[in-house]
């Protein structure tokens, strides 16, 4: 159960405390402030604490009102033996008895006694006023640290996400091309090269130049590298369908058609690569 939790580390006067956080909820290592005490045997620091007639009270309104599985006739027997001479009780018999949440017990890696805070908060009282204090003290600056880091966290993410969707929908609008079938009959192309281009981009070698009178070079010069590589693609498919005599208002037709089915093919495996990230 601990394993799975998210570990942090605070250092309180010279002894080191974990802390797990599971479900949101923030669970101390007492074996850690027992060693306050007692650096040799805290396991019997915590047993000593739970003798008390008062720990027991405080634990069984903690689960009271935070466990709705608490065992109430098995909490009242240890309840009426609490405090006197023979009364003693182990944080794991505890668990077992009660089905208690507010403590856990874990042997082997990370193994000792956990609570959540509330109970953690007054082992430490327990233990020493100041050391409660100091604790607190660390404690709420580890808190405030993860809420700083949080909120830079959901900056950052929420900055990436704007900038990912406008390059995104930049790539949309700039890549993909438009489907001409509906208006094929404005295109006047020169050539081969020329059909390929309004296919492509939209527009002829000389429509390019007239709207980027101070750009050197031509069209292809300026393509994206996936552009170039659906240009190669139907360089290869138009050949073909010269040989099949088709004309070439219908090429042109295909040949959009398919650069932009490449193009989409493109802009899915960029999307796909992001979210994999």
């Amino acid at each position: 159960m601990v394993d799975k939790m998210t570990k942090h580390k605070i250092e309180v006067q010279g002894t080191e405390i974990t802390i797990f956080e599971k479900e949101q909820k923030d669970y101390l290592s007492l074996t850690d402030i027992a060693k306050y005490r007692n650096s040799t045997a805290p396991a019997d620091v915590i047993k000593n604490w739970m003798r008390a007639r008062s720990t027991i009270e405080f634990l069984g309104l903690w689960e009271r009102l935070n466990n709705p599985t608490f065992k109430l006739v098995e909490f009242d027997g240890f309840k009426n033996d609490a405090g006197s001479n023979y009364f003693v009780l182990s944080p794991k018999k505890w668990i077992e008895t009660t089905k208690a949440i507010g403590i856990i017990s874990k042997s082997g890696r990370y193994g000792g006694t956990y609570a959540h805070q509330d109970i953690a908060f007054e082992f430490a009282s327990w233990i020493s006023a100041e050391f409660k204090l100091y604790l607190l003290k660390e404690f709420q600056r580890l808190k405030q640290s993860e809420v700083e880091q949080k909120k830079l966290k959901w900056s950052v993410s929420r900055t990436l996400a704007k900038v990912n969707y406008l390059v995104h929908t930049a790539i949309k609008e700039n890549l993909i091309p438009e489907n001409i079938s509906t208006f094929i009959g404005k295109y006047i192309y020169a050539d081969e090269a020329d059909l390929l281009n309004v296919a492509l981009f939209g527009k002829t070698a000389k429509d390019w130049r007239e709207e980027n009178p101070d750009l050197k070079g031509n069209i292809r010069d300026y393509a994206a590298l996936e552009q170039l590589v659906v240009l190669s693609n139907m360089e290869s498919y138009n050949s073909e369908l010269i040989k099949q005599q088709i004309s070439a208002e219908e090429r042109l037709v295909k040949l959009n058609k398919l650069a932009i089915g490449q193009m989409k093919i493109f802009i899915a495996n960029k999307s796909i690569k992001k979210l994999g990230k």
